[in-house]
């Protein structure tokens, strides 16, 4: 944890240096590269302020010639994504490859799967129509179990909601996974023609949350960027110059045809409040003093608590290497 646990709880209790980050965080890339025998970094550039930022580390780290950026589009994906992502590769000054994975999710059945389970919702849901899965609005305001609803949009823009049975999530889980994991196919593809490794960009309130693919975007060699709270994640890109259309972007898993962001996907509240109550729950903060500094109720600390562990419960799994006989002693 980037964090002293010995300063007093408050509003700056995930402030760091930076500069200093960016040494240890520079120095931590230089070192497993070294270990590993790889020579330079693959990224995959999303336009988001993760990948933006393990990039910007990479080039302090290895140089810029030393670092390859890969984007990955596919038809779903936000135009802006690969505009933005463009954009700030040439600000490093490193190389890209475009890869448009449309044709790869198509043959594997990918959108024709998803698709099949949200028929089964609307009969009349054809490729002219959006989709995207989402949470219970805003956690804090009230309680509510963590049931996802489908929401469709036609091609009149009409828009439609279902809540979804486990069976129908999981089958829409399970294809759109499917473009998490053929972006890493790509990566891992470029990293080994050029010897270079693959370093990922999932940060701790994603972690700590399984907010993540497993091998997909949780398959790579190196996380540098673990340790950090979204909250800081932005205070370092700042600090960087990451472009300010990418840090201003409202954070989202892009790999549904209706934009979702990543609090209606997933956290049910905005990061700054989200850190805070995460930081406050893996360090074992007392819930009044958590009330006092957040101006929170004892009922919204705990609720958020009790999410948290679920969460973390469920995708404990995710975080571990495959179980072996061995590992069971």
């Amino acid at each position: 944890m980037s964090t002293p646990n010995n300063r007093e709880f408050g509003p700056d209790i995930l402030r760091i240096d930076c500069e200093a980050e960016v040494r240890r965080l520079s120095s931590f890339i230089r070192k497993h590269a070294t270990e590993m025998r790889r020579t330079g970094a693959v990224i995959g550039l999303s336009g988001g302020i993760d990948s933006a930022l393990s990039a910007e580390l990479c080039v302090r780290a290895l140089g810029k010639d030393k670092v390859l950026g890969v984007i990955l589009p596919e038809k779903e994906s936000s135009p802006v994504s690969a505009e933005y992502a463009s954009s700030h590769a040439r600000k490093m000054g490193i190389q890209t490859q475009i890869a448009d994975i449309t044709g790869v999710l198509e043959a594997f059945g990918a959108y024709e799967r998803r698709d099949e389970a949200i028929k089964a919702l609307f009969p009349d849901y054809n490729s002219t129509w959006k989709s995207k899965i989402v949470l219970p609005a805003d956690l804090l305001a009230r309680d509510a179990i963590n049931f996802f609803t489908l929401k469709v949009e036609d091609s009149a823009g009409n828009a439609f909601s279902a809540r979804l049975t486990s069976d129908s999530l999981r089958k829409i889980v399970s294809a759109t996974n499917m473009k998490q994991r053929t972006r890493m196919v790509y990566l891992y593809f470029f990293a080994e023609r050029e010897n270079y490794l693959v370093c990922g960009t999932t940060n701790r309130s994603e972690a700590i949350q399984g907010f993540f693919v497993q091998y997909g975007d949780g398959g790579v060699d190196i996380e540098p960027l673990q340790h950090l709270y979204k909250s800081q994640v932005y205070q370092i890109a700042e600090y960087l110059g990451v472009n300010r259309e990418i840090i201003d972007r409202a954070p989202s898993p892009d790999t549904y045809s209706l934009g979702v962001t990543d609090q209606e996907f997933y956290f049910r509240m905005p990061y700054q409040t989200l850190d805070l109550l995460l930081y406050a729950w893996e360090n074992r903060i007392p819930v009044g003093q958590v009330c006092a500094v957040m101006g929170l109720t004892e009922e919204q600390v705990k609720r958020a608590f009790r999410d948290f562990k679920s969460k973390y419960n469920a995708t404990r799994h995710l975080r571990r290497l495959p179980p072996t006989l061995e590992m069971q002693g």
